[in-house]
């Protein structure tokens, strides 16, 4: 069986109907007037397709009463002269009344159109004499119809109408048709028929409908054209609202809509001028209080590395000599040298986030390959991870691992993520994936612990929160590890996604652009990743992951 193909439609028809759709969707004034000239037209076109049929129906029932009345009039001229040529004798000339009859018909008959006759034998009839049938010259009999003939022969004084097609040289011209019986002494039944050409009707009927169009298209012109100023005058304050609205939000807080009038559209400026003043200082004042507290942060923190300094010297003294202590003191010695260790920690996570809020931060980029990165970082968290009965694990399949990143600020987000791993991990392995696209790179730590539930998916990269701030640490957390987890990604054009379920852990997920400046589009591994094949890889009683697992993406729903 052979299958036709439909042919292709061109793409550059596609184009424009793509276009024309954008453009309908887009424009508010273009629909209104659209819609508009739509329902007008539908309504012109109803009233003047009822007004022309009105029109047609009484040009043609005027014409018919006019013809009905002057064949009603030659049939009884034609009768009453036929029946006055008959001699005293009971004789008739009946070619000579025939003439005659002809000659009064044309007489009576005046139609704008012209007439044409026959005076047709009806028959069937055995009489003295036969006259002989006369028609005019020109008129084709086929115009006069068997039916009508039939209905004429009757002889029931009745005058029949018919409305036909008068062939012509190069047209059909419309007509009408009338038939009477008349009685011929000695000569028997004869039919007369005139044949009326209404084409002057016609004539007037097609002045009327053209008149009638060009009408309808200018009236449907018109009002397209008042609707499109209207619409226009009241759209216009609305569009500059929305792009006034768009600059605004673009940063431009200074654009205000002018103010024009006392109307609603006024009305709708001064609102909305009133409301803008209100966000620009509102914006403009928690833009200064920003500017004071990354002020006052970054004060602080250079101010304090001055005396902590003096504190660490003096510390690492008492630390070195706690030996020489008694208990007591070499406890407080040893508190003191781990607090000063975690101050210092604080001061320069602060130090940090306080950079990327003055956009202070430069990347220093460079090839390196992620496996010998997160080979690195594992082997730095391994002690920690021993103290806890962690096992850690590297999952990486091959592939295109090398990218353009700063080493150093991934290297941080690895030991942060690790990091809380370890601490809510519950002792359970922790794997680590590792797997990379000819466009992107990803990295995932998967521990089997606590998990989290919704409300603390919502908060988890948010500044200074811990998920249980009465846990017992062991990296020492200040609780800005994920924000500057979070801002390091950023700033690589790559993002940190999280991925948990209480009692099932949790999952993060780095993904990063291979070259710099390059958007990303689905990462490399699945957020949670598929278990390991091997069951060996995989702890006993880690719970599979769901179809739809609980994530948040870093900076998704907050600021």
């Amino acid at each position: 069986m052979t299958r036709v193909m439909p042919a292709p439609v061109p793409y550059g028809w596609r184009s424009t109907v793509g276009r024309l759709r954008r453009l309908w969707r887009t424009s508010l004034q273009l629909r209104t007037v659209a819609i508009t000239v739509l329902f007008t037209a539908a309504g012109v076109t109803l009233i003047s397709g009822y007004m022309s049929l009105s029109i047609a129906t009484n040009l043609y029932e005027a014409r018919k009463q006019q013809v009905l009345a002057e064949a009603r009039q030659a049939t009884a001229s034609a009768q009453q002269l036929f029946d006055s040529s008959v001699t005293q004798t009971g004789t008739i000339d009946v070619e000579a009344a025939n003439q005659a009859a002809q000659l009064a018909i044309s007489n009576v008959t005046a139609s704008p159109g012209g007439s044409q006759l026959a005076i047709l034998r009806t028959p069937g009839q055995v009489t003295q004499q036969t006259m002989t049938a006369r028609f005019s010259t020109g008129l084709d009999l086929s115009v006069i119809s068997d039916e009508l003939r039939d209905q004429v022969a009757d002889d029931d004084g009745v005058l029949y109408s018919q409305a036909v097609s008068i062939p012509q040289e190069e047209r059909m011209d419309p007509g009408i048709v009338v038939g009477s019986a008349l009685e011929v002494p000695t000569a028997g039944q004869y039919e007369l028929y005139l044949v009326y050409n209404v084409r002057d009707v016609q004539e007037t009927l097609d002045f009327v409908q053209q008149t009638l169009v060009i009408g309808s298209l200018l009236l449907i012109g018109t009002i397209g054209l008042v609707t499109y100023f209207v619409v226009r005058l009241a759209i216009g304050p609305v569009r500059l609202a929305a792009e006034t609205a768009e600059r605004l939000a673009d940063g431009q807080l200074d654009q205000r809509i002018p103010e024009r009038g006392e109307d609603v559209i006024a009305t709708l400026a001064r609102s909305f001028n009133r409301m803008a003043d209100s966000l620009q200082r509102q914006i403009t004042q928690l833009a200064d209080l920003s500017r004071v507290q990354q002020r006052f942060v970054s004060d602080v923190s250079h101010e304090l590395r001055t005396p902590l300094t003096t504190i660490r010297l003096a510390g690492d003294v008492l630390y070195d000599q706690r030996d020489q202590f008694t208990p007591t003191t070499a406890r407080t010695a040893e508190l003191l040298h781990t607090q000063v260790d975690r101050f210092e920690v604080m001061l320069a996570d602060l130090l940090e986030m306080s950079r990327y809020d003055a956009g202070a931060v430069e990347l220093d980029v460079e090839p390196t390959n992620l496996v010998r990165l997160v080979e690195e970082s594992l082997e730095s968290i391994g002690p920690l991870a021993d103290e806890r009965s962690s096992e850690l694990r590297l999952v990486a399949p091959g592939g295109y691992f090398e990218a353009d990143v700063d080493a150093r600020r991934v290297r941080r987000i690895l030991q942060n993520l690790l990091g809380n791993a370890v601490d809510h991990g519950e002792g359970k392995p922790i794997v680590v994936h590792v797997d990379s696209d000819s466009d992107a790179v990803a990295i995932a730590v998967r521990d089997y612990g606590l998990g989290m539930d919704e409300m603390q998916l919502e908060r988890v990269f948010d500044r200074f929160w811990r998920a249980d701030p009465s846990r017992q640490r062991t990296t020492g957390g200040t609780g800005l590890g994920l924000a500057i987890a979070t801002e390091d990604a950023h700033v690589h054009g790559g993002q940190l996604d999280v991925w948990s379920r209480p009692g099932e852990g949790t999952c993060f997920r780095l993904t990063l652009p291979r070259r710099r400046g390059e958007a990303i589009g689905r990462s490399p591994i699945d957020l949670p990743p598929a278990e390991p094949l091997d069951d060996a890889l995989r702890p006993d009683d880690a719970p599979l992951p769901h179809d739809a697992p609980g994530e948040r993406a870093a900076g998704e729903g907050q600021r």
